[in-house]
């Protein structure tokens, strides 16, 4: 099977014609299409390769009334996504071989984005003994990254325990961080906005208390730890610190970290309720900044999916979580200066060759040339779109962006030189 991509512009760094050929990339220069090729016309369209996400939450096995693998893929696809890393707080949690096996079984069935699953930390996600690592690690789901997620690892001797363990096969451990007893009964940032609604205040020390602790840590045991959606202008400077020391650290923010406040509590609709909060305009500039510099190494969706029971409710008793992979690069380029003033690579950077570096995924992240796997998003800068929740491919709609209308859209997703996306649209055939 072989498609021509006419004209696409590679990574804002000029036009080309890309040959694919048997799931990866044959030629690149001026070129006519092949005997019996499909031509793809890519006539002002941007050619990135394909987005990984590092922090998904696909929901099955166990709440497939929220999402399933076979529709968190297709929204990976419509977001461009080529690679997702499926976080471990299903039931049962992914804390076995067998169940982060199953995961992946379910990603290769489905068809429309790798599916990399994340092992838990602790069994049941409880923080008190060490799951399966070196078990998971070793099955045919090659786990390497672990995480808690939805839950802090906030036992120091745990955490220096799964240092040491994943540090033996060139594992990661992902902290959420947040210390538990900071963070009892809050609600929303703590500040201004959570004393004004009468809130109870989530403060940002939870966060920075724990990423402090764990760089602290993992330079101790010299092994490598990411954070999971950080949150705060402090906890970029404590990243920053560290890396200047050399510590092994890195670092993920999400979109809605980049766009949205607490401000937007103020309406009480419980979209708008996460874990870790919104925060304030200040932490939003921090963040922003660091992702353009590079101490943020990553833009991670966090995608969390919720069934209208979980969501349409007060705020007190809603779940926190809100959608993200059909939206995470329109925001992300949006943050980091617009289609038309923001640096191409920078976006491929933050969002495909980072996070697959992180994620030990060798065939995603590359740049097209000759020999890579054809993992690729085909973006249009020019043509924004509105975000409509019953439009989107997830299973919920649970998103914060509902009749905004966000900057460059997604034209065609390749996985491995497949279409998973044409023109925007899902290609229902992805055997």
């Amino acid at each position: 099977m072989s498609t021509l991509i006419k004209g696409a512009d590679l990574l804002g760094r000029g036009r080309a014609d890309v040959l694919v050929r048997d799931g990866r990339v044959a030629e690149i220069g001026t070129l006519t299409a092949p005997a019996g090729a499909e031509t793809v016309d890519a006539d002002g369209l941007i050619l990135l390769p394909g987005l990984v996400d590092l922090h998904t939450h696909l929901r099955e096995p166990g709440r497939e009334d929220a999402e399933t693998v076979l529709t968190g893929t297709q929204a990976a696809a419509k977001g461009g996504y080529t690679a997702v890393c499926a976080m471990a707080n299903s039931y049962p949690v992914a804390d076995t071989a067998g169940v982060v096996e199953q995961v992946a079984a379910l990603g290769r069935a489905a068809g429309y984005a790798d599916v990399q699953p994340i092992g838990a930390v602790s069994i049941g996600l409880a923080g008190e003994r060490l799951a399966e690592l070196g078990a998971m690690a070793d099955s045919a789901a090659r786990v390497r990254i672990f995480s808690d997620d939805g839950h802090c690892v906030h036992d120091p001797r745990l955490m220096r325990r799964a240092l040491e363990y994943v540090k033996t096969f060139g594992g990661l451990i992902a902290q959420h961080a947040e210390e538990p007893r900071l963070t009892e009964g809050a609600e929303m940032n703590e500040g201004a906005v959570s004393a004004e609604l009468g809130l109870p205040g989530w403060p940002s020390v939870a966060e920075e208390a724990i990423v402090a602790r764990d760089v602290l840590l993992a330079e101790y045991v010299g092994s490598r730890v990411h954070f999971c959606h950080i949150s705060t202008a402090r906890t970029v400077e404590i990243i920053r610190e560290a890396k200047a020391r050399g510590v092994d650290v890195t670092a993920e923010v999400c979109p809605h970290h980049l766009l949205l406040t607490d401000e937007a509590a103020h309406s009480y609709d419980p979209v708008f309720k996460v874990n870790p909060p919104l925060r304030t305009d200040r932490d939003v500039a921090a963040l922003r900044a660091a992702l353009a510099e590079g101490v943020v190494d990553a833009v991670a969706t966090d995608h969390a999916p919720h069934a209208p029971q979980d969501k349409d409710c007060e705020w007190a008793a809603a779940r926190p979580g809100m959608l993200g992979l059909e939206t995470a690069l329109s925001i992300t380029v949006a943050a980091l200066g617009g289609p038309e003033d923001c640096d191409w690579d920078t976006v491929a950077e933050r969002t495909s060759r980072a996070p697959a570096r992180i994620a030990s995924l060798p065939g995603h992240g590359r740049d097209p040339e000759p020999g890579a796997e054809a993992n690729l998003t085909l973006v249009d800068p020019s043509e924004s779109w509105t975000v409509v929740p019953s439009e989107l491919a997830s299973l919920s709609q649970n998103t914060p962006y509902a009749g905004m209308e966000l900057p460059v859209t997604v034209q065609a997703t390749f996985l491995r030189g497949r279409a998973t996306v044409l023109d925007g649209k899902l290609v229902e055939e992805t055997e």
